[in-house]
This record gives C-alpha cells, structure tokens and sequence, in this order.
C-alpha cells in the first residue's frame, strides 16, 4: 500500500497572497545604448514590476524587455501567480519556469519572470524586516565599488567624460560599445582607450566592453586575440563581450591567450545555459543580469556555481535603479563580489527613487539595510518616465 497523501497547510501568518502583478514601462531618457539600431526615445527598454499582495505590501523590480512584452507576460502568468504565497519568491518562480518551458527559456517570460522574483523577494525582507542580502545567507560586506559604465567616444570627448565622472568621485570606469571595433581601424581603438586611462588616472580601474552582441558584429577571434594584447598595454582589468555571444569555443581559446581576463554572459539567460560556459572555461569573469537571467533566486545559483568553477562573478547592470539594488543585495550576500555596474548618467538610475544612490567619499557605495531591496520608488519621479506610474502604488 502507498502512504496517504500529506496536506501541507500553511499558517495563516505565514501567508501573503499575490493579488496582482503589473507592469510600468519606462521611456523618454533611455540611455544611449551604443547599438547599431539606437534607442528611440519613445523606445521601452526597461520596465518596472510591482507585486500587490493581500496584506497591503508591495514589491518591486525590474526587468530588461520592452514595457509592452512585458504586460503581455504578465497575462500568460497570471493564472500561475494569482494567489500564490509571496513569501517562497523562489518555488514561486521556479513554478513560473516550470510551467512555461515550451513557450521557450529566455526572452519575454523569463525577462518578465526576472522583474517577479525580484519583487518577492522585496516582499520577504518588507515581511521579515530584514534586507535581502541577509535573507540570501549573510552579510559579507556593507559596501562595494561601483565602476561607472560609459559608452565610448572619440579620444577628446571620451577623455572629457571620464574626467567628470572622476571629479564626481568614482574610483573605477567601464567604457564600452561606440565605435570601438565597429570602425575598423586599431589605432582608433588604442587612442580611445588611452584617452579613458589619462582621465582615470593610474590608480583606478579601467575596464573595456566591446559590445560583440551588437547586431552583426563585424570581428573575430584574431581580433580579439589582437586588441587584448593592446588592452594589456593599458592595464585593462578585463575584455568585455569581445566576441560574438554564440561564440563559445572562440571564446574558450581567447581565454587561454588572452593577458587580460575575459568577461561576458549578459545576454545568457537561465542556469542552465551558463553551465556549459563555465565548465568549459570561457570566462574569468561571469556577468548575468539580474533583471534578464531569472531574477535574484536564479543570479544567486549562478554565482554560486561560478564560484565552484573558480570563475569570478559581477553583475551585468546595465538596467535601472531596482537592478542596482539587487545587484547591492546580492553582493552583500556573495562572498567574492568587489564591484557593482552602476550607468553614469542613467535617469532610470539616478531619477526615480526617494534617495538616489550616492557614494561615500572612497568612491563606494553603501549596501541598503533597510528591509527588503532597501529603496522606495518615487512616484512623482516616476511620472516622467512613464505614463501610469499608480499601477506601480495600489494596494
């Protein structure tokens, strides 16, 4: 005989109820990205997503997908999410991807996935009283680097940029996209490089992203294989998404030649597509984006495998303020973590929380120990940025 069925019923206290989901896209000041087909201004590239629950208490986060894909979604979860416990931010995601594997991984839903889990997790910690970087294991550090993301220049301008960023205290730079590799011609490359390692100074750290997800990518592995060794020259703490993102063997000889470590893996999506790249040694440097690749449950996993593998992790950040949190939590919670992306400039970043992020007078940023994600979104803010911000604020 088979033993009876067990009935877990869980204590009223112990449950919040998700009422609603909605989603708020965010348009005017995008960024520019650097791509080939550049942001629109009318373009959504980032949305905001708020989790209501019973109990009045709503989370929020972030997802990397046009605001519209995202709404759309919601719809297909809905009848998935609807009355789920908003305390399990991870059963109730991965039910999420469970559920959906033949709609396909990546893309729309685990973008839009992404933004959820993130969101639940700020229901725990407001739940709980604690910041989620404590709910995901520990507190290893109550502050980290932020390196200042910037979009490449020609020489004068890109010196100039960096420059303004240094007066306004930040210690690391990442400079990327523009028309490095995309204009064919090395010295142009070198000299933007150059011109950014002047203005940072000897004793900050330089980091170059080559943008290789760009549509149609014009250069190869012999490329690559020829601009690290330039990048050396400048001591480069890495070579960013220097080749194209499907590329995994090129990459995996790129890394045993390369002087400096190789970085990539924003465009990846799931745990499951990463293993292959670390078990094969194509990164020193792993980069999922917490608002794309599944949200904080899934971030963490992959962080914690590349460990296992010796391979060091740093958030991709190229999204908005909610991501930026997240990313802090994260690294609270992590032992290896010493940096965080952070845009220079971004609106998205800067422009729609009540306390905007700032540094202290090392160049760091202070992890928040408030419960939760450790923000609170500024609606009068928001409204710049999106047509409807209340779908964000009712209870």
């Amino acid at each position: 005989m088979g033993s009876p069925t067990t009935t877990v019923t869980e204590p009223a206290r112990d449950v919040v109820r998700i009422t609603a989901i909605e989603a708020a896209p965010l348009f005017g000041e995008t960024p520019k990205g650097g791509w080939s087909a550049e942001i629109r201004p009318e373009d959504s590239i980032h949305a905001l997503v708020a989790v209501h629950t019973d109990r009045g208490i709503t989370g929020y986060g972030s997802a990397f997908t046009d605001g519209r894909l995202v709404a759309a979604g919601l719809r297909v979860l809905e009848p998935l999410f609807r009355g789920e416990n908003a305390l399990e931010p991870e059963r109730v995601s991965e039910k999420l991807h469970q559920n959906t594997f033949w709609m396909g991984r990546g893309g729309t839903l685990t973008h839009t996935i992404s933004g959820i889990d993130i969101a639940l997790w700020d229901i725990l910690g407001k739940v709980t009283g604690m910041p989620v970087g404590r709910l995901l294991g520990g507190t290893y550090r109550r502050r980290v680097l932020p390196y200042c993301s910037l979009l490449m220049e020609q020489p004068a301008e890109m010196a100039d940029v960096v420059a303004a960023y240094r007066a306004r205290g930040f210690r690391a730079f990442k400079i990327g996209w523009g028309p490095f590799g995309r204009a064919g011609d090395p010295k142009l490359d070198e000299a933007i490089v150059a011109a950014a390692r002047r203005a940072a100074g000897d004793d900050a750290q330089l980091l170059v992203d080559a943008g290789a997800s760009d549509a149609h990518w014009p250069q190869g592995l012999k490329w690559a294989m020829r601009t690290a060794e330039m990048l050396k020259d400048h001591n480069v703490g890495w070579f960013e998404e220097p080749l194209r993102p499907d590329a995994i063997d090129d990459f995996c000889i790129l890394r045993k030649s390369s002087p400096v470590p190789i970085a990539g893996g924003e465009v990846l999506t799931r745990r499951q597509t990463f293993l292959p790249w670390l078990s094969r040694g194509a990164f020193d440097i792993v980069q999922p984006d917490v608002t794309k690749v599944g949200g904080i449950s899934e971030q963490r996993r992959i962080a914690w495998m590349a460990d296992d593998f010796g391979v060091r992790y740093v958030g991709h950040g190229w999204n908005t303020a909610l991501g930026v949190a997240a990313d802090l939590q994260l690294a609270a919670a992590l032992p290896n973590v010493t940096l965080v992306e952070f845009i220079g400039g971004s609106p998205y970043v800067d422009g729609i929380t009540e306390e905007p992020f700032a540094l202290d007078a090392e160049g760091y940023l202070t992890i928040p120990d408030k419960p939760g994600l450790g923000v609170a979104l500024d609606r009068e803010k928001l409204a710049r940025y999106t047509p409807d911000p209340s779908v964000l604020f009712r209870a």
